[in-house]
């Protein structure tokens, strides 16, 4: 049976290095570029709130196949952040 537990901890970890990420284009950037680091990390913040509602739903016949629908989220979600955050460090 897949884990709530482990699958929080994932989405926790994943989504708060891309938030550190966009701290480290901040403190190395612009104004502009800060501005853009920002949004992101509202995106990211938007993207955990998403994803914890989707977990806690009630009426999910197969949960197996739930927990794997999140994860491919969470990992397309995460890369089109890092992608915009290499795009706004460069």
């Amino acid at each position: 049976m897949a884990s709530i537990r482990k699958l929080k901890k994932e989405m926790n970890t994943v989504l708060s290095e891309i938030i550190e990420e966009c701290y480290v284009c901040q403190l190395n950037g612009d104004d502009k570029t800060s501005a853009k680091a920002e949004k992101i990390i509202d995106e990211a913040i938007a993207t955990f709130d998403d994803l914890i509602v989707n977990l806690h739903q009630k009426d999910v016949k197969d949960q197996k196949s739930h927990f794997k629908s999140l994860r491919a989220t969470l990992n397309e979600k995460s890369v089109a952040l890092s992608e915009k955050i290499k795009k706004i460090s460069n």
